[in-house]
């Protein structure tokens, strides 16, 4: 797995991970924004960071889960934005009503 973070003037403002699962799939594991800096496009950042190092590393599919309730809105709709689809569980998840499973071709 592989971390990356964002910064601001000695600031964290997020974070994000990738994990391989096999030789062309990987998962988004982690990724944050800090409460101060929702809304100033660092998500996206880090998203657009990630897809870049998943298509570097020869990867050809990258999957996530994230929540379902409604904080997790704003993701849900960036990952949206950016071409996720919503898919079943995967790689030793289970279909638990709490968790939404997306994944889209690099």
């Amino acid at each position: 797995m592989t971390l990356w973070t964002v910064w601001d003037d000695g600031e964290i403002a997020g974070c994000g991970a990738l994990k391989q699962l096999d030789a062309d799939r990987c998962e988004i594991k982690s990724m944050r924004v800090a409460d101060g800096f929702l809304g100033r496009g660092v998500g996206r950042a880090m998203l657009v960071h990630l897809l870049d190092q998943a298509r570097s590393r020869g990867m050809r599919t990258i999957w996530l889960e994230t929540g379902s309730s409604e904080p997790f809105t704003p993701a849900l709709r960036l990952y949206e934005s950016a071409g996720f689809a919503r898919c079943g569980a995967f790689n030793g998840y289970v279909e638990d009503g709490f968790s939404v499973f997306m994944m889209r071709d690099i």
